[in-house]
């Protein structure tokens, strides 16, 4: 076997479904943690087992998961719920866009189911490749997606079946796993800043605190957090430089 033969072979290993697999691994762990938390909080937010597997199969993002649920608790108006999740997660285009460039050679169906199961995990999988590869490959970004999908499902079904014997899952703390969720997300997205944009970064973040302060005494909660998300993000693209 020739040396260019066995390079190509290596090569198409490591663009395979299974690799995408393998390097989806380290992730999962995040995601069965998290799913299987959002599965005991729907139950307790009356959902039923099928509706919170089918939240997870439709909407698939699980900060929107975990606001539906809030928001259903306290009777928000579905164009309320329908916007919020809109909004919350608006980034995923921002994500798609980053990855797009670099997957122009396959059509828009392939395009759409990549950006369909994009989530901030596989994101972060794939800039890791972007950079080390400059390149990502359809099988490779395949394996990726279909696994984080999978256990993701299967997390929040779980978690769900779980919940019908866990009767206050505060008393657990499991309640605190969106605003841990947020809070990782966070300072992930706080350490990768380049330090000459650290502090307008954290300043929006202040900014941000202080809008939902004032306008939750003014303001139903879901309304003062669509408003101040919308008047923050709209700062921070101003200001940015």
């Amino acid at each position: 076997m020739s040396l260019p033969l066995l390079e190509q072979t290596r090569t198409a290993n490591e663009d395979s479904f299974v690799q995408g697999v393998k390097d989806c691994v380290p992730t999962l762990l995040g995601y069965m943690s998290i799913g299987f938390a959002f599965g005991i909080v729907g139950i307790s937010s009356d959902l039923s087992i099928l509706e919170v597997a089918l939240l997870s199969i439709l909407v698939y993002a699980g900060s929107a998961q975990f606001i539906i649920c809030a928001l259903l608790v306290t009777s928000t108006p579905a164009s309320a719920i329908i916007f919020t999740t809109f909004i919350v997660n608006l980034r995923h285009f921002l994500l798609s866009l980053t990855v797009a460039p670099y997957l122009t050679r396959y059509s828009l169906p392939q395009n759409i189911g990549f950006g369909a199961l994009l989530t901030d995990e596989t994101f972060g999988v794939a800039a890791s490749r972007i950079a080390g590869q400059g390149e990502l490959h359809n099988r490779w970004m395949n394996g990726l997606n279909i696994t984080a999908y999978l256990c993701w499902i299967a997390a929040c079904t779980l978690g769900a079946v779980s919940g019908q014997w866990i009767s206050n899952p505060e008393a657990l703390g499991l309640d605190f796993a969106l605003v841990a969720m947020f809070a990782a997300l966070l300072v992930l997205q706080l350490q990768s800043t380049p330090k000459n944009k650290l502090t307008h970064r954290l300043s929006l973040v202040l900014y941000m605190i202080i809008s939902m302060i004032v306008l939750s005494f003014l303001l139903p909660s879901h309304i003062a957090v669509l408003i101040s998300t919308i008047v923050v993000a709209t700062i921070g693209v101003v200001t940015d430089r």
